[in-house]
């Protein structure tokens, strides 16, 4: 069985679960032709990447409670979706940890031949289950349970050794005069990783922007694009794009 061949049939499961809400290892295996080992393999690895809840004999849909849930809020998904405007085929992209850069994942599906650094294994895990099969690529490193990704040295080193087209991240917070703020006194991966991208793009929900954390990541001398939702007050956006840094508020429909 081939990794593409994986990858469609785990792609045609998770369809099946969430058209029908359910299914049975049993008839999957049937409709597959494959055994049922290799059925529960492929229900083990969708549940790990978020997408579904395993069950005795089969798998359900996420409840709509979880899939509601923040990371799949609408000015969530707005926001992947304008950041995966700019991408293009082929492109060089690094995507850092949290849940508005893993919303990104599912909007990159039809993009062809892109190569993604990340040090988060949530993203890893759910870059693993497109079926467009971009080549991944893992920091590596020192595990930070607070960010859930990987950070130290060894990561920043592995990342000093290529260059990328593009870098998302996120940000707890956004002072507008200085940058990106985090609660996370680890800003030194953040900081290399920009600098081993030709743009930097910030992904961040409106209600986050104002908050004056004390631990500056970014300076804005060092971030391209700040994406966010179209809740942002005009004379906020004003003081942003002042700082040279081009703003883009996505529509949450």
């Amino acid at each position: 069985m081939t990794k593409r061949n994986t990858q469609q049939r785990r792609h045609l499961i998770l369809t099946q679960v969430n058209e029908l809400g359910e299914v049975a290892v049993d008839i999957l295996a049937e409709q597959f032709q494959t055994s049922e080992v290799t059925i529960r393999k492929d229900l083990t690895a969708l549940e790990k990447s978020g997408l579904l809840l395993r069950r005795y004999g089969g798998a359900i849909a996420l409840p709509k409670e979880i899939v509601s849930d923040d990371i799949d809020s609408k000015r969530k998904v707005a926001i992947a979706k304008a950041a995966a405007k700019l991408i293009k085929d082929h492109n060089r992209i690094i995507i850092d940890s949290g849940r508005t850069t893993a919303a990104m994942i599912p909007e990159l599906g039809s993009k062809r031949g892109l190569v993604v650094m990340t040090n988060a294994i949530k993203v890893a895990n759910r870059l693993l289950a497109l079926e467009n099969e971009p080549t991944l690529l893992m920091t590596g490193g020192t595990w930070d349970p607070h960010s859930e990704s990987f950070q130290g040295q060894v990561a920043e080193n592995v990342l000093r050794s290529y260059d990328f087209d593009q870098l998302f991240i996120g940000a707890d917070g956004i002072d507008v005069e200085r940058g990106t703020t985090t609660f996370n006194e680890l800003v030194g991966l953040s900081q290399v990783m920009a600098g081993a991208a030709r743009e930097v793009i910030v992904l961040v929900e409106s209600e986050k922007i104002g908050r004056r954390i004390p631990n500056l990541e970014l300076p804005w001398q060092n971030v391209t694009t700040l994406i966010t939702d179209n809740n942002l007050a005009l004379d906020t956006r004003k003081v942003i794009e002042a700082c040279g840094v081009q703003l883009i508020c996505a529509e949450v429909k």
